[in-house]
């Protein structure tokens, strides 16, 4: 099912907070007493939405045994994993918060973040309060490419992203509201949350560590094709150029070799550097047609309007459980 803003399901609430689950078994009780006495801070009037994006453990059932004790607690249950970004769009079209708070629920990120970020969004009078590392977490290839990821996107991209955001981020309506509006199927969400615009206020925190994360070394350079992709079409025009300065070298060079052919009256020798041309330059024709292959692909697919989320069934108290 496509995320849509208009998929609120009953009257609002002043605060939503809205979370995804994979492997998340471990967490799911505290983070749901955490996330509570947080929300409870601010107001009574609250909700917790759960997305469960496919989780191969018991981090659901868990949360139907919550939403049977507590009314305030909201379950979405995906037809399968879809992804992270995904999955926190899905939940996002949920949220009927005139506050939006998202953060992961593996607490690496403390859910007692939702108070000072409202103080901040109160005080400074944004739209939103994202959260900023002060500092990578991991070792030293983590830090390093981490470091890397976010030069290159920012050099490539119209739209920079802060380095280092992290996903705990407090949202007003009408943000969150445009924010459903970006319908791609190929979803890099923090590209989305700075597209999105209006006034945005970072707050820097200290993100902590539970053990392995979830992203391997190949979805992360999955994330990095997919972000630079998505929001760039700067390959496409340094292809572009590069064939040009590619043409006026071998124009020159081929210039040269007949002036020479027909002042010294002898060929040219040099079968090894004809060899490693050859190679070199068929290198880069399928190099760039691969690049040129990853664009066509994603026109292929957002052509399609596929759903990109599909839901089994939504428990919500003052609602009723709909697909």
């Amino acid at each position: 099912m496509r995320p849509r803003a208009d998929a609120i399901l009953a009257g609002p609430v002043k605060l939503s907070v809205v979370t995804t689950l994979y492997n998340s078994s471990a967490h799911v009780r505290e983070y749901y007493d955490r996330a509570s006495a947080a929300a409870r801070r601010l107001t009574p009037d609250y909700e917790l939405i759960f997305v469960n994006d496919g989780s191969p453990d018991d981090a659901f059932e868990q949360v139907l045994e919550l939403h049977r004790a507590d009314p305030r607690v909201v379950g979405v249950d995906l037809s399968r994993n879809f992804g992270h970004y995904k999955a926190m769009m899905t939940g996002l079209s949920f949220a009927r918060g005139e506050r939006v708070f998202l953060i992961d629920s593996d607490l690496e990120e403390d859910p007692a973040l939702l108070v000072p970020f409202s103080a901040e969004l109160e005080r400074r009078g944004c739209d939103v309060v994202y959260g900023v590392q002060t500092s990578r977490k991991g070792g030293w290839f983590e830090r390093l490419s981490g470091a890397l990821f976010w030069r290159l996107f920012n050099w490539l991209s119209p739209v920079p992203v802060p380095p280092n955001v992290v996903t705990a981020r407090l949202m007003t309506r009408r943000y969150v509201r445009n924010l459903l509006r970006f319908r791609e199927s190929e979803v890099f969400i923090m590209g989305l949350w700075s597209m999105t615009g209006f006034e945005q206020v970072p707050l820097h925190m200290a993100k902590g560590s539970r053990g392995a994360t979830n992203y391997t070394l190949r979805r992360k350079l999955a994330v990095l094709v997919n972000s630079i992709t998505s929001f760039s079409n700067v390959p496409l025009v340094a292809i572009f150029y590069f064939g040009v300065v590619l043409s006026v070298v071998a124009a020159a060079y081929l210039l040269f070799l007949i002036v020479k052919w027909m002042l010294q009256s002898q060929p040219v020798i040099g079968w090894t550097s004809v060899i490693a041309s050859i190679w070199l330059l068929g290198g880069l024709m399928i190099s760039f047609l691969g690049i040129i292959g990853i664009y066509l692909a994603k026109v292929f697919v957002e052509t399609k309007r596929r759903p990109y989320t599909v839901i089994r069934k939504v428990w919500r108290r003052d609602a009723p459980a709909a697909g």
